[in-house]
């Protein structure tokens, strides 16, 4: 698949065109905020109606992704459901695309601020996650290092159009929301800026996996070679 690779703590990990990264050493994949439900949650609360596909699609490129690479373990780092509520009905027909992707794989669950209580549908279900010196997490810590997490929902606008991201240095890797129904927060806001070094890039999804630094909107460099 394609992909940008980076390094973290020492480790190889690779940032994939689809928007989940990949620790192959280690056959890992993470993937953060898939927001499953969330068209019923805004029915539950009387807001905007939306086309009740979006877990559907998340699923259906999840396990694009899967079926590529065959991990033995993937970590969801936080608001993988929309609520509580979601989470409670993951054992709806709706949702057995996703047991079947959990089926004979270590799959492991990272509380978010979306969904702070476990699922039913097994798996292992953490605060956090500490794999050699990596540290899978929902929300940043400014202080740490070796980290990877989500919740921010990166974007980047290059040539007048947003683009899902990863936002990655030497310290850290904020994952972009896999979820279909996502909005994001330009990784130039303050908010993502103020947890980054002045190596930061943002790695764009989509196609192909570019990179562009964050300090400045510049035109990408050249694509990475598929993996």
């Amino acid at each position: 698949m394609n992909a940008w690779p980076l390094s973290l703590s020492g480790v190889r990990l690779d940032a994939l065109a689809a928007g989940a990264l990949w620790w192959a050493d280690r056959r890992l994949l993470a993937v953060a905020d898939l927001h499953l439900g969330r068209s019923d949650r805004f029915a539950r609360a009387g807001g905007a109606l939306l086309p009740p596909y979006e877990t559907a699609e998340t699923l259906d490129r999840l396990a694009a992704v899967i079926d590529a690479l065959r991990p033995a373990t993937v970590v969801c780092t936080g608001d993988s459901f929309d609520d509580d509520a979601a989470a409670a009905a993951a054992a709806s027909p709706a949702f057995d695309p996703l047991t079947r992707l959990m089926a004979g794989r270590h799959w492991i669950w990272i509380a978010g601020n979306h969904d702070p209580a476990p699922v039913m549908l097994g798996g292992e279900w953490r605060r956090e996650l500490r794999l050699g010196p990596l540290t899978f997490r929902h929300s940043a810590d400014p202080a740490a290092a070796g980290e990877v997490s989500g919740h921010y929902h990166p974007r980047a606008v290059v040539a007048g159009r947003s683009h899902r991201c990863f936002v990655a240095d030497s310290r850290r890797i904020i994952l972009p929301a896999f979820g279909a129904y996502t909005g994001g927060l330009d990784c130039r806001d303050g908010a993502i800026r103020s947890l980054m070094g002045g190596d930061a890039l943002a790695i764009l999804t989509g196609q192909s996996a570019r990179a562009v630094p964050l300090a400045a909107q510049i035109r990408p460099r050249a694509a990475a070679a598929s993996t």
